[in-house]
């Protein structure tokens, strides 16, 4: 079966060339109708992955959880939420995807837990100060009456990090803190039962073949146990990649070994100091982590070269294999991020009605898509990337779930746009994603018919077949699951380099581009232009085994143009 050549005993680490697919359940097919997607939607699916021809699954959460952060407060790690199905349906799916050469990597959120999980029940019913308690961070408050917060964190969802509970008698109690929603109070790494609980969970998980985890929110489990207030001036960050992290991470790793077929360990580590992030891809923590410099990055030649360059630079160093991530869960889509004035991507700076250019974005976008499944390491792919889906920016009011949203009075938008369900078939919504009612979770926009994977089949060009061809080619030259690469001098708007004999091109400007002599087309993201490389295209090349002397990309554009 397609994705199923490679190896489970490669000595490279089969992850470390690797094309992740990320699957966000909920929206990506649904199976029993109910207009949420679940297990047995994903399972009807593995063939449409597997002709995709992907390495592996990355599962957001699908454990037990009221679903207060799309599944990010989870309240059972040991069972699968009934939305998406059973634990046997789970099991079921690990060895169907294996069937199709697919391995399966699931989500572990070890900074909180969702205030329904038994434990923290159990601590809110618990005295102050009793080892209940100790499991989470709880605090008398300040001022008078304990009235204001114990310190002035604030959530990483707006509004303030703490929040107070009400003791038996009904009065005001102790807060507790939580660096996300009030639904998921952050749990104590300085307690062993925490500790051992989660090397407990990972075991659970690797015992039941699934070949790794995503960690969530990486550089923030370990907290100053002073709970000082946040100030700016230097020093060590009270609880942004603390040092004790390291050793969590060594213990995980060891746990990750203990299996004939070793686990992956893949961090979520915003941190913008390349060295600080660099420490945690040593060879006895994790094995990667997830390159967010470059999905934030301008599609910008200069920015583009220098985040790429330095990221290869930190995998010669460390060893850990280069990430190349354009798009998740919780950012803008890439379709519409590169259609806009300023393509980068910051949460701070995510607002409603940024005007977008969709065909200006689709074109980069293809361009992008051949970039990263171009360079040398692993490749993050969110689902409907390889459809072209733009973010829907226009969800029906009273239609948003996403907390971000509500906790920032409305001013933020939220992530809700690149969660709406897949377009599978179909002129209307659902679009084949459910076969019940057109009632989705979240609603899809009318005109996506085009978009859905049934429509882009059969034209040669759409974006999928885009993806289906990049991904065969990367699967069938070995160069491209090598290390080699260097760079070809192709002057100030042509992003080049070279991969034994093979070639990459990316032009950045509004005109077209002569291609090498000496070299034959592979593919490319525009294929209407002949032997020039498109206006904010990309192409890959093979050259010529006769030809000799270096490559040399042609100065200037196309005559003519």
């Amino acid at each position: 079966m397609v994705g199923a050549e490679r190896s489970p005993e490669s000595p490279r680490g089969w992850w470390r060339d690797a094309v992740v697919y990320q699957v966000y359940l909920r929206s990506f097919a649904d199976g029993n109708g109910d207009g949420q997607g679940d297990i047995a939607g994903l399972r009807a699916r593995l063939p449409y992955l597997a002709e995709l021809g992907v390495d592996a699954l990355w599962l957001t959460p699908w454990y037990r959880s009221p679903m207060a952060d799309g599944g990010y407060d989870i309240a059972d790690y040991r069972e699968i939420d009934p939305v998406f199905g059973t634990l046997a349906e789970a099991e079921l799916l690990v060895a169907e995807a294996r069937e199709y050469g697919l391995r399966l990597i699931v989500d572990i959120v070890p900074n909180h837990l969702s205030h329904e999980h038994p434990l923290f029940r159990a601590a809110l019913t618990a005295p102050a100060g009793s080892p209940e308690r100790e499991v989470f961070h709880f605090r008398s408050g300040r001022g008078k009456s304990g009235e204001e917060p114990p310190n002035n964190w604030r959530s990483e969802f707006g509004g303030p990090a703490w929040t107070r509970t009400t003791d038996a008698d009904g009065k005001p109690g102790e807060w507790y803190l939580h660096l996300f929603c009030p639904e998921q109070p952050d749990v104590n790494w300085a307690n062993p039962l925490v500790r051992s609980e989660f090397d407990s969970v990972l075991r659970f998980w690797f015992d039941r073949g699934v070949a790794g985890v995503r960690v969530d929110s990486a550089s923030l489990l370990e907290k100053d146990a002073r709970l000082p207030d946040l100030v700016r001036s230097g020093g060590p960050h009270p609880y942004v990649d603390r040092e004790e992290l390291h050793d969590v991470y060594r213990s995980w790793r060891r746990t990750a070994e203990s299996y004939s077929e070793e686990r992956l360990l893949v961090g979520e580590i915003w941190l913008d100091d390349n060295e600080r992030l660099a420490r945690y891809l040593r060879h006895d923590e994790l094995h990667a982590a997830f390159n967010f410099a470059f999905l934030k990055c301008a599609w910008e030649h200069a920015e583009l070269t220098a985040v790429i360059e330095t990221s290869l630079a930190t995998s010669r160093r460390t060893g850990a294999p280069a990430t190349w991530v354009l798009c998740n869960h919780d950012v803008t889509r890439t379709v519409t991020r590169y259609g806009r004035q300023d393509t980068s991507f910051d949460f701070g700076s995510v607002a409603a009605g940024v005007p977008s250019d969709l065909s200006l974005g689709t074109r980069r976008a293809r361009a992008a898509a051949l970039l990263t499944l171009a360079l040398p390491g692993s490749v993050y792919l969110y689902q409907g990337e390889e459809l072209g889906l733009p973010e829907v920016e226009d969800l029906p009011p009273g239609s948003r779930r996403d907390p971000v949203h509500f906790r920032s009075g409305g001013s933020d938008p939220g992530r809700d746009g690149c969660r709406v369900p897949m377009p599978w078939s179909g002129e209307a919504p659902p679009y084949g994603f459910s076969g019940g009612g057109d009632e989705t979770w979240l609603p899809q926009p009318d005109g996506w018919a085009g978009y859905a994977a049934s429509a882009q089949d059969t034209d040669a060009d759409s974006m999928l077949n885009l993806y289906r061809r990049a991904v065969r080619l990367r699967n069938s030259l070995p160069c491209l699951r090598s290390d080699a690469f260097d760079w070809v001098p192709a002057g100030a708007e042509v992003l080049a380099f070279r991969r034994e004999d093979f070639l990459c091109m990316v032009n950045f400007s509004g005109r077209p581009v002569s291609l090498p002599p000496g070299h034959a087309v592979l593919t490319a993201s525009d294929t209407s232009t002949g032997n020039v490389l498109a206006p904010h295209g990309a192409v890959w090349l093979r050259r010529d085994r006769t030809a000799s002397g270096p490559t040399r990309i042609p100065s200037g554009h196309t005559p003519g143009t």
